[in-house]
Parts: structure tokens; sequence; C-alpha cells
């Protein structure tokens, strides 16, 4: 059985947590962002996620991760909701601290809160993970979504994501 990206109670959940939540903007030109107070003592970085989906319907969900633990199961320590109807595509994440990140997505794109599975839980709406990363027989591997976030850049690190 297909091993699911993350349930959508666990996404829903986290995006509705006030320290986690991206607020998305009516605004079609700018992306959804989400923030949380920087560190004082370590210098923060940004990530900045450019989603290419399939239909112009629906949400975005997305769930970012800090360790392999979280992202094999636990709750991310960012998420967002972007709004495709709205002609939104991107995902900010601000004051990260530096270390090794990975990202989960999936598009709701009948807009019911939920991953769509077939009778075999196998997905039936597009997801993605950073770094293009695919599965084998589930979801991509820490190990292949993982990537690395300075502190104190100037400019978020962009990953331009294919929805599949």
């Amino acid at each position: 059985m297909y091993k699911p990206l993350i349930t959508a109670a666990a996404l829903v959940s986290v995006c509705l947590a006030p320290m986690a939540v991206a607020q998305t903007v009516s605004t079609s030109s700018l992306p959804a962002q989400a923030s949380a107070p920087a560190s004082e003592t370590q210098p923060s970085g940004a990530i900045r996620f450019v989603f290419e989906t399939g239909a112009a319907s629906g949400r975005l969900m997305v769930a970012l991760y800090d360790s392999a633990e979280a992202y094999g199961g636990g709750a991310p320590v960012r998420a967002a909701q972007i709004d495709v109807n709205a002609a939104q595509s991107e995902a900010v994440f601000e004051n990260l601290p530096a270390g090794t990140y990975a990202m989960k997505a999936f598009h709701d794109v009948d807009g019911n809160g939920r991953m769509n599975t077939n009778p075999f839980g196998m997905p039936a709406e597009p997801f993605a993970f950073s770094n293009n990363a695919r599965g084998n027989m589930g979801p991509a591997s820490w190990q292949r979504s993982q990537f690395e976030l300075a502190g104190g850049l100037s400019a978020p690190l962009v990953q331009t994501i294919t929805i599949r």
C-alpha cells in the first residue's frame, strides 16, 4: 500500500496553527508566505518554491520539514496553502534557521481539503517533493528531497517544482 505524503488532517491542523500558517494573499502578483520569528543567535534564510501546475484550479498544500523523522510522519516546521484559482504559484518560507530541509506538496485540484486517493491508496491528485525528487512505490525519500539552506543569504534559495 502506498504511504501517504502527509495526511490531510495533519496538513490542515498545521496550516491552521497561527505560528505556522502562510497567509494566502488575494493579489495574484504576490507569493504566499510563511514566516516565523528568526533566531537572534543564528542567521536566517529563505526558500521560495515556484510550482508548475497542470490545472488552474484548487489549492497547493505545501509542507516544509527540518528532519528525516518529521518528514517520515511528523509535523512540518512550516506549511502553506496556495490559491491556484487566484493565479498564485509560489510559496515563500522566510526566517528559517540554517540547516537541512525537505518539502512535500500536493495539488488539491477539487478544493476538498484532502489528497484524493484511488482504492489502493495511491494518490489521485498531483504531488511533488523538493528537488523534484521521485519516490519508488511511495513518497520520495528524505535523502532525495533534502537540501541545505544557508543562513544570512541576501536572496532566497529558489526551487522550481513540477507538480505531477
